[in-house]
């Protein structure tokens, strides 16, 4: 017997960090925090989405950008983890640092230190897979970029890059957006740009999901399989993952209900990338 096709893996287009996670909260203005337990681990949008989808599903395929610096190369080191495969460009600048402190309750606070670093739709990183992936999440800042991953048979876009969508005219079937963050409202989209349906996450509430002919319903959140940690990564896992159960064909309602699990399940450790299963 021949040995079985393995599924056609999930692509993430998106940026990496590096990321410091502490424990502690913010100072007052002009007072001094003292922080906690560090860890150090590559993170960000990008390469959460990545990690869980490739925890989560066994295949995944990050489209980024990498710096020259020791964080940069500890980064891809880190990240060369069964079943996720990472297409870098290289770029001649440190990796962006970044300050992520989580609180007593769970809850973090993120601090971006200078520009983060995008793969472009001109990095020769051979964009023409995004056609033989099951789906694309995109979280990267460059409206060629995704054109391209347009390509993929479902896209979904972090309400986060919504002037992408603006400026490249592309459509996406799914828009993922926190009920937490102002800066995330699709609905200033216009008409023509909606995506087929919008998901409204709120955390411990569930969420909303929209359809563009109007209909909408809520979902309920996931149980959490211990105790809350950290809710770092868990917006990025949660529309990573629903990237990757649409793409395989889940309804929307399995889709959500995966995603949601899988997003539950992030806030029980420290930090983005989790566990290796």
């Amino acid at each position: 017997m021949h040995p079985a096709t393995p599924p056609a893996p999930t692509a993430v287009v998106g940026h990496v960090e590096w990321v410091t996670h502490a424990i502690g909260s913010l100072p007052a203005r002009g007072a001094i925090a003292d922080l906690a337990d560090p860890i150090e681990e590559p993170a960000g949008g990008g390469a959460v989405a990545a990690a869980a989808i490739a925890r989560a599903t066994g295949s995944a395929l990050l489209f980024t950008a990498l710096g020259k610096d020791h964080a940069a190369a500890t980064a891809s080191a880190l990240l060369g983890r069964p079943g996720l495969e990472v297409l870098a460009a290289r770029r001649a600048a440190a990796q962006t640092p970044v300050l992520s402190i989580t609180e007593s309750d769970g809850e973090r606070t993120i601090m971006v230190v200078g520009p983060r670093l995008q793969a472009t739709a001109e990095d020769p990183l051979g964009w023409a897979r995004l056609a033989t992936c099951q789906a694309c999440y995109y979280a990267g800042e460059d409206p060629g970029a995704l054109l391209r991953a347009r390509s993929a048979p479902v896209l979904v876009v972090t309400a986060r890059r919504t002037a992408d969508v603006l400026e490249s005219r592309v459509v996406a079937d799914v828009i993922v957006a926190s009920a937490a963050d102002p800066d995330e409202d699709p609905s200033s989209l216009p008409a023509a740009l909606r995506p087929r349906w919008t998901v409204l996450t709120d955390g411990p509430r569930g969420g909303t999901v929209t359809h563009r002919d109007g209909g909408s319903w809520r979902y309920p959140a996931a149980p959490r399989p211990g105790e809350m940690v950290d809710s770092y990564g868990c917006g990025d896992t949660f529309a990573g993952c629903l990237a990757a159960a649409l793409g395989r064909g889940d309804q929307m309602e399995q889709a959500v209900a995966f995603a949601a699990g899988e997003a539950a399940r992030c806030t029980t450790w420290r930090g983005g990338l989790g566990p290796v299963r």
